[in-house]
């Protein structure tokens, strides 16, 4: 009998590919299959993939708390305070007195999460040369209280006017070095912006900071008190110290 030659090439191909396949596929079952991965419709619990690693052996560690999730603080106004030592200059300067001023109303808050705190007083409610801080400061002696009566007058009246300025304001903002603070000062209608020292301490729910630096008067548009001319007078400089609380 004769054959053709396509249908042997034919048949000699079909059997290579059967051969394969039989190959393949013994092959095949000798491996692990991976399962396809389950969804909750086939749980028949419903969890999700969320659950599916909560309840496997691997431990998850705790997640660490982030500057969004501290709390904004308040100023503590039982614990904080500013106090401003007012020096004397002129030529009489020795017939005058040292003075120290007192803040304790302060009102704000610090926002941990951008590093920013606000607050202010009142100038009316400033105390003028109370005794205990005056004698802690080195000052004395102590004036009399007309003196402190005329002192406060003038400060509030005739330097700092008062009734039309009534507010300190002070935005502060956390330098990058962890030791000063950036600050827009607010005064007798004035802001300036200066960077001051601080020693800050903070554990997510409380904070502290403390500090002293200078300002000038004249820098806010004030001019200092004088009398007589200017031989017994304010000096422009004056000395802050502050304390600060919040919770």
């Amino acid at each position: 009998m004769k054959i053709n030659p396509v249908s042997a090439n034919f048949r000699r191909r079909s059997g290579a590919l059967l051969c394969a396949l039989a190959c393949s596929l013994a092959l095949n079952a000798c491996s692990p299959v991976a399962p396809a991965p389950a969804t909750s419709a086939d749980r028949p619990d419903g969890a999700n993939s969320a659950s599916s690693v909560a309840a496997s052996h691997t431990p998850v560690p705790d997640t660490p708390t982030t500057t969004a999730e501290l709390p904004v603080l308040n100023i503590d106004d039982q614990h904080s305070q500013i106090t401003i030592i007012v020096r004397r200059g002129g030529l009489l300067a020795r017939l005058g007195h040292d003075h120290l001023i007192l803040v304790r109303q302060l009102s704000g808050s610090v926002d941990q999460h951008n590093n920013r705190a606000t607050l202010q007083f009142r100038l009316d409610e400033m105390q003028v040369d109370p005794p205990e801080l005056r004698l802690a400061a080195g000052l004395s002696p102590q004036p009399s209280a007309d003196a402190i009566a005329g002192t406060r007058h003038n400060m509030l009246q005739r330097t700092l006017d008062a009734q039309r300025y009534p507010l300190v304001l002070v935005q502060a903002e956390r330098h990058a070095d962890g030791h000063s603070l950036q600050l827009a000062l607010t005064l007798h209608g004035v802001t300036r912006s200066l960077r001051v020292p601080a020693n800050i301490h903070s554990d997510g729910r409380s904070l502290s900071a403390e500090g002293s630096f200078t300002i000038l008067q004249s820098d806010y548009g004030i001019t200092p008190f004088a009398v007589m001319g200017g031989a017994l007078a304010v000096q422009d400089q004056l000395e802050l110290h502050y304390r600060l609380q919040a919770h």
